[in-house]
């Protein structure tokens, strides 16, 4: 994924307009991934291995010796393949990475202070492109009167545009909708801009 001085600049925009309709802060984070899942090449190899002598005990008269160092040359190979990218996030189940990927979203949220405005009406717009997760979480002033499914709208079209390759302007739509959900229930009031008007990439 390229992501160029001229989509920083542009979502930065978006954000500035949006936010002189409303008193609410925006920040957008992009990240290529939420988690490393180390663990899971270790894993699956393991469960293979594990499951080596049964069906060579049974049809062929190998030692148990032969069986172990056969074991052993499956787990090291099955790591190495499992290892690789594309494979090893074919190993992680589905409901594991929205899992991780919805950690990092909050983690985010809390390391850009969004959780330190006074008003508590920041929201984070979260993608994270290999978990294929977005998300839009808001701050506790406006969990209180903006129910999740408000937001739906706003994630639809940033994941409609991401389909299409076109990150940047998935963001910059959500920005906009986003903007309408704010100015509803915050709008233009304090105009001091207490957060960076900006896309993080992680």
């Amino acid at each position: 994924m390229q992501f160029t001085p001229a989509d920083h600049a542009r979502i930065a925009a978006a954000i500035r307009c949006a936010e002189t309709r409303t008193s609410g802060e925006i920040v957008c984070v992009l990240a290529h991934r939420s988690g490393e899942y180390g663990h899971m090449p270790a894993l699956w190899s393991a469960l293979f291995a594990l499951a080596t002598p049964w069906p060579m005990m049974a049809l062929t008269h190998l030692s148990a010796q032969r069986i172990f160092l056969l074991q052993c040359a499956i787990f090291a190979g099955l790591l190495l393949v499992f290892s690789i990218d594309r494979i090893r996030m074919l190993l992680v189940p589905r409901a594991v990475q929205r899992a991780r990927a919805h950690r990092a979203a909050v983690e985010q949220f809390h390391t850009r202070g969004l959780g330190r405005t006074a008003a508590r009406n920041s929201i984070l717009i979260y993608v994270s492109l290999t978990e294929h997760y977005a998300r839009i979480i808001a701050d506790e002033g406006l969990d209180s009167r903006v129910e999740q499914g408000e937001w739906q709208k706003a994630v639809d079209a940033l994941v409609a545009e991401i389909a299409e390759g076109r990150v940047a302007q998935g963001f910059i739509a959500a920005i906009a909708l986003c903007a309408d959900v704010l100015a509803l229930h915050y709008p233009p009031g304090d105009e001091t801009n207490h957060l960076p008007d900006r896309i993080y990439l992680v």
